[in-house]
């Protein structure tokens, strides 16, 4: 990337107040061969290994998981973003989200890859010394060793840092004795390798340590019994005088929340990757159900209120999948640029993903309620079979509900959402004082009611989505302007402020793939995902006028407010559109393919 480029480069939080050009984004229409084929990889093996045991890793079959771990880690499926140094295939970010997407229709496996790969290994591999690197990563690269993050205590859930559990220097300097209790710990049953998280005597913040589970003073308790990804190992970990040695301090004294809160941006978007490959494998199975079940002589698919499902079903999946991969090219970027400009590689990698904390946020939240939509929805399309357990969706149904809660609930995740956006501002990073005075002055304006409009097969979802834009600048100035420091405590305004952000970024990183891809394959070719843009663009007005509404009774009134709900509708505005048709013709498309086929 040239110094021109650089200076153009979009920063974390910024599509707020500036556009993007469709030919700088990443669509997944673009993979390579390279990358098609570790795609295909994943998928057979979720075919011949993890499809056909899906019972048996319910059942926790003693060894199983572990077995099923270095199958994948002989294939090279754990180490996909290692790099090669330390005995993985070092390939870019948007890879290692494909292989996550695709591993992500695995149940419980996909929740056992996942925090292996990400919670725990990432620790390690960017906060650990060399020696500590050489030692660990190459096992846990391979599958040999088995890797698992604690984190989480009973009275330490969101707020890690207040956690309890101790560590104190031995009277020899040798070791680090740790005390405390750890609760769900996802992989702790066959996991060779803890990253703990304890406070150093009486610090202010935690520190973090590399634990085997061989150590004396570690022991497990019985697995947690859980509504669904049962498959997945989940226990308490405790440790009474664990002797730690003192090399295995992870990074520095002080630095384990840095280190959890790092962890955990790459985790939100790695979540995301891993629901939307569940979507697309449950929508999958519920077009083909709806093509094989019939009902008054023909099949279900052909009715207008089934196929209005699986057309929501993919409009969601596929406008979710456009925000996971744009952000995911946004922070590859970012770390090359910073790689270019001397930083270390590993650095470079914490830097460029905490750049897009927020877009990590948006995903989290957007693409774990896409999934849980799909698969409510996929129940019901399956009718009397969508309950029972013989069927696949009692399974996928359980599997999704822990989305909204792991790697920071969705109400954390969408409080976080707007903190970071306005603790940038405050820092002069964004600079979104400007953009919200100018709506404010558009406000005394006279509305523009149309005349000579620009002409173009997008013209009207970029004058919706800079509509959007201006909608919650209004709103969110308004309310740092009205609550001031009183607006943290306001929690459901946050939380209405962070939903019309999340339709913002979806809206947009959806148009950008459909105009991306029109100019790769031409419109005719893609008349189904402008259907899909189409609508999503049109519902995601709606939302976004229903959210900035709540926010502005809460805190507006009289004049001021019937000003702002003004102002509101027009900046939500949008052309009447027979969505019905639109959707139509998406099921159409899914039901001849007989599969999820975006």
């Amino acid at each position: 990337m040239n110094a021109t480029e650089s200076v153009k480069a979009i920063k974390g939080g910024e599509f707020l107040i500036r556009e993007t050009a469709a030919e700088s984004i990443f669509i997944p229409e673009e993979w390579n061969e390279e990358q098609l084929m570790i795609a295909e990889t994943c998928t057979n093996f979720l075919a011949q290994h993890i499809t056909p045991n899906l019972n048996r890793i319910d059942e926790q079959e003693e060894g199983l998981m572990a077995h099923l771990m270095e199958e994948a880690g002989n294939l090279g499926l754990l180490g996909i973003s290692v790099p090669e140094e330390y005995g993985g295939f070092g390939k870019d970010f948007k890879t290692s989200m494909l292989v996550t997407e695709k591993l992500g229709a695995g149940h419980s496996f996909s929740v056992a890859f996942s925090a292996h790969t990400g919670i725990g290994t990432l620790p390690i591999l960017y906060y650990g010394n060399d020696a500590q690197k050489q030692k660990y990563i190459p096992k846990l690269a391979s599958g040999e060793w088995k890797g698992a993050y604690c984190l989480t205590e009973p009275g330490a859930g969101s707020d890690a840092n207040s956690g309890k559990a101790r560590a104190r220097l031995s009277e020899d300097g040798k070791h680090y004795l740790i005390n405390g209790q750890k609760m769900w710990i996802t992989n702790a049953g066959f996991a060779d390798v803890f990253t703990v998280f304890a406070k150093i005597d009486n610090d202010e913040n935690l520190s973090a340590f590399i634990v085997e589970k061989d150590l004396e003073g570690l022991s497990l308790n019985t697995e947690e019994h859980k509504m669904g990804i049962k498959g997945s190992s989940t226990r308490q970990v405790f440790f009474n005088d664990c002797k730690v040695p003192v090399e295995n301090l992870l990074s520095e004294r002080q630095n384990g929340f840095k280190i959890a809160v790092n962890i955990l941006n790459l985790g939100r978007i790695k979540l995301g990757g891993g629901t939307i490959g569940a979507s697309k494998d449950v929508i999958s199975l519920a077009i083909k159900y709806a093509n094989e079940r019939e009902q008054f002589g023909r099949p279900i698919s052909k009715y207008g209120a089934i196929r209005y499902k699986l057309a929501q079903q993919a409009i969601r999946t596929y406008a979710s999948e456009a925000a996971i991969y744009r952000a995911s090219q946004n922070m590859e970027e970012a770390t090359d640029m910073l790689v270019e400009s001397g930083m270390d590689e590993i650095k470079a990698k914490l830097k460029g993903t905490e750049q897009y904390a927020i877009e990590a946020a948006i995903i989290k939240v957007h693409a774990s309620e896409t999934l849980d939509y799909v698969v409510d929805e996929g129940v019901q399309i399956y009718g009397g079979m969508g309950f029972s357990a013989e069927a696949p969706m009692d399974r996928a149904y359980r599997d999704s509900r822990i989305n909204r809660i792991f790697e920071g609930t969705n109400e954390i995740n969408r409080m976080l959402t707007v903190d970071m956006m306005l603790k940038r501002a405050m820092k002069g990073e964004l600079d979104l004082m400007g953009p919200a005075q100018k709506v404010a002055g558009e406000l005394m304006s006279i509305p523009d009611f149309g005349g000579a409009e620009e002409d173009g097969l997008f013209s009207k979802e970029k004058k919706y989505i800079a509509g959007f834009k201006k909608a919650i600048l209004m709103v969110a100035g308004a309310a740092v302007q009205k609550l001031m420091t009183q607006l943290g405590k306001e929690q459901e305004v946050l939380m209405n402020l962070a939903d019309m952000l999340i339709e913002l970024y979806v809206s947009e990183s959806l148009q950008l793939r459909v105009e991306k891809l029109v100019g790769i394959k031409g419109e005719d070719a893609c008349k189904e995902q402008l259907d899909i843009m189409r609508v999503y663009v049109y519902e995601a007005a709606e939302r976004i006028l229903k959210s900035g509404k709540e926010a502005l009774n809460s805190f507006a009134e009289g004049d001021e407010l019937r000003m702002m709900l003004m102002g509101l509708r027009r900046f939500t505005k949008t052309e009447d559109f027979n969505t019905t048709q639109a959707r139509r013709n998406v099921a159409a498309k899914l039901i001849a393919e007989n599969k999820y086929c975006f």
